[in-house]
């Protein structure tokens, strides 16, 4: 597994997790969705991440949703999985609850609610990959944690072995920078983004792709910045950057990320229900959704939408 994440690069979507309105795992919608995005040219997925509600989702579900994500993949392409928890004890558990189910890395923010301290983060990271059954990847998120793995702390962490890569989703670009920087005489360390909207700029630094979540919704899109960046055509690039950079901002519209499960719903992946007690996009919203998705062309013209029941 550690082999599986040390050349890993390209675009993995932060999936979404498909729900039915009872709030239990639309099974058949992850399939969906799953088999649209490796369409798509994914290089890899993430289960359970921000964008796939951990936080808010109970222990039965996210067995569910790994289990069918891991089935769907079907060893194509590696599936990270997201850990959100506030205390250690509770980290190791989601680690090897993924492991069992065939995940190949963890992907695990610090412990949230309490601040923290870099010397804490050190000791988080260090605790948790001591007899771990996976690799694992630093998710720098601090707008959600309220803690900031700072760029000597991930060095050092990834200097040991302890951490196999990093996220970051702070929309930082001068921490990305400095992550980049304090790691660059380590080729095997996976660097990640998660703002797609500066994945371009993220890549001239350095980085090995992006963990994000448009490529729930235009898989292609993202794929082609990477592809056009890595044969030299920063042209090609710069415009698929600029696409991908509207479709960021169209997806922001409500609570997060109800926009990316609306799109999904638009797209006949999966119905449109988040997380309780987050509500889904209202109707004037999506149409307004709908009618973008459709200029661009991300709509077929006759898509089937599963009903929201």
């Amino acid at each position: 597994m550690v082999a599986a994440i040390k050349d890993l690069a390209g675009v993995l979507p932060a999936l979404i997790s498909p729900l039915q309105a009872d709030g239990t795992v639309d099974e058949a919608g992850v399939e969906r969705l799953v088999e649209h995005v490796i369409g798509g040219g994914v290089t890899g997925l993430l289960a359970l991440g921000s964008t796939g509600e951990t936080a808010s989702l109970d222990e039965t579900a996210r067995r569910t949703l790994l289990s069918r994500v891991v089935a769907a993949a079907a060893g194509r392409v590696p599936v990270l999985c997201g850990v959100a928890q506030s205390h250690l004890a509770a980290a190791r558990v989601e680690v090897e609850a993924a492991a069992r189910l065939g995940a190949t890395a963890a992907l695990v923010a610090p412990p949230f609610y309490y601040l923290m301290d870099q010397a804490t983060v050190l000791a988080f990271y260090r605790e948790l990959a001591k007899g771990s059954p996976l690799p694992i990847l630093l998710y720098n998120i601090p707008q959600l944690t309220k803690v900031v793995a700072e760029p000597a702390t991930v060095a050092a962490l990834a200097a040991e072995g302890t951490i196999a890569g990093v996220k970051d989703s702070s929309r930082d670009f001068e921490y990305f920078e400095g992550v980049c920087i304090a790691t660059r005489g380590m080729p095997h360390f996976r660097l990640f983004t998660g703002s797609d909207s500066m994945l371009l700029p993220s890549l001239v630094m350095g980085a090995s792709g992006t963990i994000c979540g448009t490529a729930n919704v235009a898989p292609q899109w993202v794929v082609r910045i990477f592809e056009a960046f890595t044969r030299g055509d920063l042209a090609e690039a710069r415009a698929s950057q600029d696409d991908v950079h509207q479709l960021v901002l169209a997806l922001r519209a409500g609570i997060f990320p109800a926009a990316y499960k609306a799109a999904c719903h638009l797209l006949g992946l999966c119905e449109s229900w988040c997380a309780r007690p987050v509500l889904p996009l209202d109707d004037q919203s999506e149409a307004a959704l709908r009618a973008r998705l459709k200029a661009w062309g991300l709509l077929a013209p006759t898509a089937p939408k599963p009903a929201r029941n």
